[in-house]
């Protein structure tokens, strides 16, 4: 799945605007015009390679999902002697998705399978646990496209109803 499918479908599921794609970014430590938005969220039909969809990358995607902590969560505090940097990007995609929305907005293991049931997938504790565990673990496990997909549709059905 690409990253621009995921954002829209994700604003989609948090039912949020424009100007808060916008703010997200921002506080992820990305900004972009207001077009630039627009050409991010704008879903080009697939025979189409035209350039009117501004392709979002790894990093990117990074960005976003760190702004939508901090724009779910709040600002935290940096620790004595830690040093803000940009977001490294050494996991998939789909994993930092599922880990990036659990954290934003502060679901327990119990509601991610709620969502993933939600969703039309069932899965047990220990495969949640190996998908959210960090990449390098030896039980960590990636993330498909069908189960990131399956998750954003549960997520939505939750959320909007």
């Amino acid at each position: 799945m690409e990253n621009n499918d995921i954002l829209i479908r994700l604003r989609y599921a948090l039912d949020l605007k424009n100007q808060e794609m916008r703010e997200i970014f921002k506080l992820g430590g990305k900004e972009f015009t207001q077009e630039e938005i627009l050409q991010i969220l704008t879903k080009s039909p697939e025979e189409e390679t035209d350039d009117s969809q501004l392709k979002v990358n790894d990093k990117m995607m990074a960005y976003f999902l760190n702004g939508l902590v901090t724009f779910k969560r709040g600002k935290q505090d940096p620790k004595p002697g830690q040093v803000t940097e940009a977001p490294q990007v050494k996991e998939h995609v789909n994993n930092m998705l599922l880990k990036k929305v659990k954290v934003a907005l502060q679901l327990t293991t119990e509601d991610m399978l709620d969502i993933l049931d939600d969703g039309g997938i069932a899965v047990s504790k220990g495969e949640l646990g190996a998908i959210l565990r960090k990449a390098g673990h030896r039980n960590y496990k990636e993330c498909g496209d069908n189960f990131a997909r399956k998750f954003l549709k549960g997520l939505t059905i939750r959320l909007r109803g």
